[in-house]
């Protein structure tokens, strides 16, 4: 697991590099290979923004959360992102389990049509 933590136009604290650190690591638990993860987190005005790219394999995540707390938008980011490989999972394991795929259901749907359309002209 490699974990980059950059700040951008702020003074960066142990605390805050800490917390980023470890919000970032828990969704290690989720994903079968390593993962290595780029964090930015920069102050824009008033507003925190924190902003992660992560990748592990073939697969690939990026989520950008603004908000008036950098822990907040910390938070929000590490949602984001287990949302996003929550919903990826299920999609992956979904095909794994035999479901049928977008086109295998097309052919079907049509195979279906012109059989009903046939017999009715019978």
């Amino acid at each position: 697991m490699n974990i980059t933590i950059t700040f951008r136009h702020m003074v960066g604290t142990d605390a805050v590099k800490n917390y980023a650190h470890e919000k970032v690591a828990k969704l290690q638990k989720f994903l079968r290979q390593a993962m290595s993860a780029q964090v930015t987190l920069s102050v824009e005005g008033l507003t925190h923004v924190a902003d992660v790219r992560l990748s592990s394999g073939s697969l690939a995540f990026h989520a950008t959360e603004r908000g008036e707390d950098m822990y907040a938008s910390i938070d929000m980011v590490h949602d984001k992102l287990e949302r996003q490989i929550r919903d990826g999972k299920g999609h992956t394991i979904a095909r794994k389990r035999g479901g049928t795929s977008a086109g295998e259901y097309a052919v079907e749907v049509e195979r279906e049509a012109v059989a009903a359309t046939g017999r009715s002209r019978s």
